[in-house]
């Protein structure tokens, strides 16, 4: 089964239980945003987390099973998305990266924010104007090396 269709059926199961992310995440309790990365094909499951996922949702063994294979990151992503949610994220990056970089190496020097030891979470926050979208990322530093 590739992740696609992974992905696919695990949309359907969830629709069809009316279930949310935040308590397909409890039932794994993983973050809710790794797990939904997770389920849309971005990470793998630990075999126990998968496990309850795959409960969760009625779903048997096989289907535990395949939440735990790794990954090939981003394979589903368009070069340029035409979804506008993701796009605008690739906006933000296109107009912020050079802000954010600059900022991060005048605070800690060459490096990356890491996208392995990472965390990230999605809240609404509530204003007159139009609730917010707020966005937390933490990732760990990582320098660049000199050889």
């Amino acid at each position: 089964m590739t992740k696609l269709q992974l992905t696919a059926l695990l949309l359907d199961a969830k629709k069809s239980r009316g279930l949310t992310w935040a308590a397909l995440a409890a039932a794994s309790g993983l973050s809710e945003v790794y797990t939904t990365s997770a389920c849309l094909g971005e990470n793998a499951l630990p075999p126990e987390a998968a496990a309850r996922v795959a409960t969760a949702l009625d779903l048997g063994p096989d289907i535990a099973a395949a939440l735990t294979e790794f990954a090939n990151k981003g394979e589903a992503a368009a070069t340029v998305t035409k979804e506008p949610l993701q796009y605008r994220f690739q906006e933000i990056l296109y107009i912020y990266g050079p802000t954010l970089k600059a900022l991060i190496e005048e605070k800690f020097g060459a490096g990356i924010m890491s996208a392995i030891d990472f965390t990230m979470s999605v809240d609404r926050v509530a204003d007159p104007k139009g609730d917010r979208v707020k966005i937390e990322m933490c990732g760990k530093f990582l320098g660049y090396k000199t050889w």
